[in-house]
Parts: C-alpha cells; structure tokens; sequence
C-alpha cells in the first residue's frame, strides 16, 4: 500500500498473521507509533527510545513508522483520523500509541474508541501490576497482580443515546412507554436516554481472549464481573454467555465454580482454570480486601472502566497503568492516562505507563525476553529513586528526572542487564 503522508521504513519486515489469528514476528518489524496529544510529545519519544534499547539488547530491531492522529494529524491531513493512519495500523498489524484528545467538533465521542472501533480491537486488556518502589495508597500493593479484559466495543462504548430536548429521544420514550408498556417507569420533565447491547457474540469473543490468556500465562481463575442482579438481560446475560464457553469450548482445561464445589469439594484439576463471576459492585470491594484470590477479570465496557482504574489506583495511579487493545491478528498498545495538555513539551511528566504499554506489545509480538527487560529496567530505576516529578515529591532522597532523562535511565538499566 502507498501512502501520501507516512513514510514507510526502507528497512524492516511486515509482522504476519498465521491461519489462527496468531502473530508471526520477524526479528525486524516495522512498528507504526503514534506519539500521541499533549503529553504524547514527551512519553512518545522516551517510550520508543526505551522499547529499541530493549529490542536491541535482545539482538532484534524494531522499524519505526511514524503515523498521525489528533493534533499532528490536523497539522498534515486538516483532519483528525485520516485514512492513511487507519490503514497502517490495519497493514502493520502491531502499532503503540500515545494519549489522543478529541477537540470539540471533531465528529467523534472519541479518537481512542473510533480506532478501536474502525481496527475491531474487541479487548482492552490491563495487567495491574506494582512495581517495587512506587507509592501506594494501600499497605500491602505487592497482592495487587491482575489482568483485566475489558470489553471495547458495545455497551456504554455503542454510543446509541438520544440527547434531552431532541425529537429522537421523545420518539424513543413514547415507543418504551405506548410500545413496550414501561408507561410509569420515566419521570416527567427532560430527559436522556441510551441503549446498553450486550451481545452473545460481543460477550463471548472477549472471554475466549480472557480464558485463552489464562490458560496460556498459567493464571488460576477468570472471574465475570457483571450487575446481572440487576441488569438481568444485558450483564446477566453476560454472565451466563461466559459460562457458557467455559463450559462448552475448553474440556476439562476449564471448570466453573460451582461444579468445582459440586463434584469436587473445591479442589480443582491441576493447571486447570477456574470460571467465576462476582457483582460489579462487590468486586470493587473484593479488589481491595481479598486482592490476592484473583487474576483474570472479564468485564462489559463500563464496569471494565471503572474496575482497571480501581486496580490501578492500588500500584501507584494511572499514570504508570499500561494497557493494550487486541482483535484479531492486530494489537494497540497505549496508556491509559490522559492526554494532560497543560504539562506538553515540559519534558515532566512520567512516561511509565506508555513504557509498560510498549512491554505488554513486545509480550504478544512473542518477545518476553526483551519484554523482562523493561519492566526489570523500569522498576530498578525507581528502586534507585531516579524518577519524575510525580514520584519524587513522594518519597525521601529522590532525584527528580525530567522525562527524556527518565528513558535514558531505563536505556542504561537495560543496557548493564542485557
């Protein structure tokens, strides 16, 4: 494919797809990244500096292909999602990018979910991890090991709402009310509305990728996190749609709660993974006062946003939180903080999150050598104190590295440990 904008790397090898949807890596891929809005100029670049030092350490070489979103696209394009960077992510197959914000306008709710929508990145996953050395707000962080699978695409993320005022949202409410027999359920005066679809398809896609993750990483249980109490036909049926491949796709891989209790008295086969679900709200209890009886979560979209942030609050804040979206064939590294305008080209800021971003790629490009290397890096350059701002003014004896002298650290830790 040519491109008009995008240079294409002169050097480097297409990452494949094999018939099962799996990765097939060259030592030399090109990597589309995009730096990203606001603080995407700084944590951009250190990323990068830092993921090749780790390729390079690890005797590989990564072909960077700068590609355009927000504000730089607007500045080449005069638009804020161009085609052509579309395209890229969908021909390159593994991509990173930086904290995007949409401007008032733009035709979008958001650029991070239109990507995710327009590539079919289904999952958004969020290992919760803590690093040693980083502040927490909990006694015992260290508990705190993770994974969530949140769904990416339906739910809240479907976008189907009618805005209070507008003829569309009195043609919705007089259809529940004259049509479905809901006549004494909304009260008078303005109103909104919005459609949550949960689908059987939506659902189950997003719970192999939990289960298949487990499986893989030799984690003990996936847990359905739902309010199916409540919400009987949407997160209820969840729920039951997750059971349902458990039950039904993985043999005697996978066994769920209750038959582990029914037929075996709580004694599960060796290597097998254990099916649960817990209510939204509970889990947000659970997270803090039972962190260690659980490791793969799989979520609809809202409770997905609302628990990985929760998790993340416990290993030190958004900022150091990584995360990564996944379809089939194709993945999207990106952090989950914001785009924090106001700190843009200080050189301050904390680039860890798009770092261990860039580590969960390296992981599923198959690299985990290289990907050990940086969070190894990561987490002896905290150790040490060698740290931003936003760490520095919370421990004793620190000393405060601007963002590009952060990523050479890291560089140098990789580099001694290699």
């Amino acid at each position: 494919m040519e491109y008009d904008e995008i240079e294409v790397p002169s050097d480097g090898s297409k990452i494949d797809v094999a018939g099962d949807d799996e990765l097939v890596v060259p030592d030399d891929p090109i990597v589309p990244i995009i730096h990203g809005d606001g603080i995407g100029t700084d944590v951009g670049p250190a990323a990068q500096t830092v993921l090749q030092a780790a390729a390079n350490a690890t005797g590989r070489e990564i072909n960077w292909m700068r590609v355009y979103a927000g504000e730089s696209a607007r500045q080449r394009y005069d638009e804020n999602l161009p085609e052509e960077t579309v395209d890229a992510l969908r021909e390159f197959k593994v991509s990173i990018k930086g904290p995007l914000t949409t401007p008032v306008g733009a035709g979008f709710r958001s650029l991070n979910v239109a990507l995710r929508k327009k590539l079919d990145l289904y999952t958004n996953i969020r290992p919760t991890y803590h690093l040693d050395g980083v502040p927490s707000p909990v006694k015992r962080p260290e508990q705190m090991d993770m994974v969530s699978f949140r769904e990416n695409t339906e739910d809240v993320y479907a976008g189907i709402e009618w805005e209070a005022g507008t003829e569309g949202v009195q043609q919705v409410k007089a259809f529940v009310e004259e049509e479905m027999g809901f006549d004494s359920t909304i009260h008078d005066g303005p109103l909104g509305i919005g459609i949550k679809p949960i689908t059987e398809f939506g659902t189950k896609r997003l719970v192999r990728k939990a289960i298949d993750y487990a499986l893989e990483n030799g984690r003990d249980s996936v847990t359905l996190v739902h309010k199916g109490n409540i919400m009987k036909f949407t997160e209820g049926a969840f729920r039951d749609w997750g059971y349902e491949v458990a039950r039904e796709e993985y043999g005697e891989e996978v066994i769920t709660e209750d038959t582990l209790w029914e037929e075996r008295d709580g004694e599960a086969p060796e290597d097998a993974v254990v099916v649960n679900d817990r209510i939204a709200d509970n889990m947000l209890q659970q997270i803090l006062t039972r962190t260690d009886q659980y490791d793969v979560l799989a979520l609809p979209n809202l409770n997905g946003d609302y628990l990985s942030d929760a998790c993340g609050a416990q290993i030190g804040g958004l900022g150091i939180a990584p995360g990564i979206n996944l379809g089939d064939g194709r993945v999207l590294a990106e952090p989950v903080h914001g785009s924090a305008p106001k700190y843009a080209g200080q050189d301050k800021v904390n680039p860890t999150a798009m770092i261990l971003s860039g580590r969960i790629m390296l992981e599923f490009m198959g690299w985990d050598d290289a990907a050990d290397l940086v969070r190894d890096a990561v987490e002896r350059a905290i150790v040490d104190r060698k740290v931003t701002y936003d760490i520095e003014r919370q421990i004793e004896g620190g000393e405060k590295l601007a963002t590009s002298e952060y990523a050479d650290v890291v560089v140098e830790n990789i580099e001694e440990m290699a």
